[in-house]
């Protein structure tokens, strides 16, 4: 992989990061302002924690969206990005381009998912 190529993948990764951290934040904010507002009834009480159940899982997939982008910047440095942690072969780049977080390569990732579901 080139250094345009990286500094591309870099960049994307870094925009990407700064989207989930927004949209964490945005959550974050959501849920002290629905804490604040006065409650009603029950109707109120049972809208509000279907709110928080759904925010709170959105938060939780951001936040391991985020652990896989720092850990692919890792791999940025260390010269390990695009390689595939399973068969060591490179990763396309039109897959990193969809996915520039991506672990495995698409025949892997397709082994992966038969072995999840077994």
């Amino acid at each position: 992989m080139t250094e345009n190529d990286l500094k591309f993948f870099k960049d994307l990764l870094d925009a990407r990061k700064e989207q989930i951290q927004k949209n964490i934040n945005d959550v974050l904010e959501d849920m002290q302002e629905l804490q604040k507002n006065q409650i009603g009834d029950d109707a109120d009480h049972a809208s509000l924690d279907s709110d928080k159940i759904t925010k709170h899982a959105i938060n939780k997939q951001q936040s391991k969206e985020l652990e896989e982008i720092e850990y692919a910047k890792r791999k940025i440095k260390t010269g390990r990005y695009g390689i595939c942690e399973m068969c060591e072969e490179s990763i396309s780049f039109q897959r990193l381009k969809v996915k520039p977080y991506a672990k495995y390569c698409i025949v892997c990732r397709e082994i992966i998912e038969k072995q999840n579901k077994g």
